[in-house]
């Protein structure tokens, strides 16, 4: 998605086209973000979102996962263990994008 190295978001000095996509949460509402960046860990892809109407807000981090047609699809973590080494990369790799 980026093709240079550091943190995206609002803060940054320059201008982004950002993938836009819709989630919806448990109750049914639909809420818009932006996919900032994605970041590779243990062979597997995550997108790093961030709401578009709060870009300040807290980044959401869910596994890229490909379709049989090689459409790419979001996937919430649910394991615990994943959820932790991503968490934990993230945190590296954010610190080495600034």
């Amino acid at each position: 998605m980026a093709d240079h190295n550091h943190q995206h978001g609002p803060d940054c000095d320059h201008e982004h086209e950002f993938e836009v996509v819709v989630l919806t949460d448990d109750n049914g509402d639909e809420h818009e973000f932006l996919i900032v960046d994605v970041m590779e860990h243990s062979d597997q892809n995550y997108a790093i979102l961030v709401p578009s109407e709060d870009p300040e807000g807290d980044a959401v981090i869910l596994r890229l996962e490909e379709d049989a047609n090689g459409d790419e699809f979001l996937v919430d973590i649910e394991d615990d263990e994943e959820w932790n080494a991503v968490v934990k990369a993230y945190e590296a790799f954010a610190d080495t994008a600034e």
